[in-house]
């Protein structure tokens, strides 16, 4: 299973953009069996994570670290190669796998360029719209935390503003860096503030939530050698758009 995974990843053209070796995605899919009730039939949990790299530097940022609640269930049949079309379903992990991968690269691309990941995102929409929601969990909007609001998160232009952090936030932010640290933190600030807008539109997005999620350490680690009230600024809207990450930047609660 392990090798198919990766020759369906890593063997499939998903863009017609040339990419070089070293500009490959860092990406992983981790899937713990934790049940097989027949020669072919799995149970498992899946988890997703993606790396970008930062201009100028060998520091790689976090962009996608996702643990799908529940198992995902699955055929396999190492005789059979796995297929793979967004407008067909052919099999259960090739939809997830394949989903995820036009997720990580609408996002990949998003935080290169405006709206840079768009063709991405609506090839996942059609991904999803090609599975039976009714036979197969995780596709429809009943629960909170599935691919379903992952992909309407990134179509539903109300949430405009989370894209925009994403460009924000690693574009005009990290990757300027190296350049002008005090510029850069305030691009920083300003994807703080997008995502404290998308986030008026909606309390709890699925997708603002996981960003703060993967990026709160990095926050701290950012901010920690900045002036106290940038620190606040910092600390203030994090309270507003996840409270539950506060308790790690204590610290910065200047008052």
């Amino acid at each position: 299973m392990k090798q198919a995974l990766e020759d369906f990843v890593n063997g499939r053209r998903w863009t017609n953009l040339q990419f070089d070796q070293q500009e490959r995605i860092e990406c992983s899919f981790t899937i713990i069996l934790n049940q097989r009730s027949s020669a072919t039939d799995f149970a498992g949990q899946f988890t997703v994570q993606m790396k970008r790299p930062v201009y100028n530097s060998s520091y790689t940022t976090g962009l996608l670290n996702f643990m799908e609640q529940g198992n995902i269930s699955f055929t396999f049949n190492e005789s059979q190669p796995l297929d793979f079309d967004p407008n067909n379903f052919y099999g259960e992990l090739s939809s997830i796998v394949g989903y995820y991968c036009y997720i990580m690269l609408g996002m990949y691309f998003d935080s290169f360029a405006p709206s840079g990941g768009d063709a991405f995102y609506q090839l996942a929409q059609q991904v999803v719209q090609s599975v039976d929601a009714s036979r197969y969990s995780g596709w429809d909007s009943k629960n909170a935390r599935n691919r379903y609001w992952f992909m309407e998160n990134h179509t539903n232009g109300a949430y405009a503003a989370l894209r925009e952090a994403n460009y924000a936030y690693h574009r005009m932010g990290l990757d300027m860096m190296t350049r002008d640290q005090a510029k850069a933190r305030q691009a920083i600030l300003g994807a703080l503030h997008s995502l404290q807008e998308a986030h008026r539109v909606s309390p709890n997005i699925l997708s603002l939530q996981q960003f703060v999620d993967v990026k709160i350490q990095e926050l701290l680690s950012i901010f920690t050698p900045a002036p106290d009230a940038e620190k606040k600024e910092v600390y203030d809207i994090i309270r507003d758009i996840s409270p539950v990450n506060l308790i790690k930047l204590k610290n910065f609660n200047t008052k």
